[in-house]
Parts: C-alpha cells; structure tokens; sequence
C-alpha cells in the first residue's frame, strides 16, 4: 500500500513538520470507542490547549480561527466522500488509512463519483497531513482491524448544523450536508436517510 510519505501523495495533500506527540498521547489516555462505532468530534477544549493547536491557526491556516477535534472508532469501508472550501488536517494518532479522491473526477451534470478512482495511503502513527481543499475524503479506516483514532483540524464551525434549507437545491448545492461540508453518499451507508446525496456509484470499498 502507499503511504502519505510517496510521491503519489502529493495530488491530495502533504505531510506537515509538526510535533503531534502531546496529541497523540492526550487522546490516548481516551476510552476506547464502542466496537462498531466510529465517533466526530469537531471541537475538544483538552485539544484546544495544547501549543498544537495555537501552531495550527497561527502556522497552518494562515491566523484564521479553527476547531480541533477527533474522528475515532472501528471503520473498513469507504461509504462516503466530502469535501470542503478549505484545507483539512488530519493527525494519526494510530496507523490508520485514508481513501482519497479528487473533486475534479465528480461528474459536474449528474454530481456522481466512479469509486474506482479512489486510491488508499498509510498514515503511519504521529504523521499529521494537509488533506487539501480539492481531496474527497471520510472517515478514515483502521489497519488490521483495530481502532483508529485520528485527529482533525478544521476551520471554526465546520461541519456545523445547517441554517439553510437545501431540500430544493439544485446541483452542487445538493451536496451540502453541514456547513463547509459537500457530501457524495453511496447507497450502501444508510446516510441517504439522513438526508445526503447518493452519488457514489461502483462498489462500496472495503479494507
């Protein structure tokens, strides 16, 4: 499998020279997420005072006010991709896999995605990654079956309730699904349910 560290990578993001190690080892001191369950926290104060997070604004987005959570739990499939008007970073604090895409490969009149284009890298454990503002992505997958446990930067109030009503929106503005947050569901997921757009079309990946 890729890594984050091969040159393929780089289309989808970049490795960023960070010090993750009071991270890592803060949410690991955490309860081991429900088996079967995986778990998004966009804002977690005891992250919000480590010098990371400070790094992240200041460093990473330019002084602009973000949020710094977590996506944690027991995933292998791929069910969903998203994307965002800005960039996500993303903190492994276990191995874990991301599945990636690019926005340009959503087809613009019918806003599907082909899952064949999905690639996967390792995220090795204390890498922190640039997910870049074009890259479709979800929840990430654990390696070999174990929990993964990943930590998540973002813009302030992504990923928020919508105030709008997008039941009559038309093209992209369908996807919408929280604020700053586009998403392509596959059948599969059960999120079109919840309201998301189905536009994953091929097979619902699996690790």
């Amino acid at each position: 499998m890729k890594t984050v560290n091969d040159k393929e990578f780089l289309t989808y993001g970049r490795v960023l020279d960070v010090d993750t190690y009071e991270f890592t080892t803060a949410i690991s001191g955490h309860e081991q997420t429900a088996q079967g369950e995986v778990v998004y926290e966009p804002s977690v104060a005891e992250f919000e005072e480590l010098p990371l997070f400070s790094e992240m604004s200041e460093r990473v987005y330019g002084d602009m006010p973000v949020e710094f959570g977590h996506c944690s739990g027991w995933n292998e499939k791929l069910n969903a991709l998203e994307y965002h008007r800005s960039s996500e970073v993303d903190i492994a604090a276990t191995d874990l896999i991301l599945m990636v895409g690019r926005q340009q490969d959503i087809d613009q009149k019918t806003f599907t995605y082909d899952t064949e284009k999905v690639e996967c890298f390792l995220v090795p454990k204390g890498t922190a990654v640039e997910l870049y503002a074009t890259t479709l992505h979800f929840a990430p997958c654990g390696v070999d079956g174990k929990e993964f446990r990943c930590g998540v930067v973002l813009p302030r109030h992504t990923n928020e309730e919508l105030k709008a009503d997008t039941t009559k929106a038309k093209g992209e503005d369908k996807l919408l699904f929280a604020v700053n947050k586009w998403l392509i569901a596959h059948e599969e997921s059960g999120l079109g349910d919840e309201g998301a757009w189905v536009g994953l079309k091929g097979e619902n990946l699996s690790l």
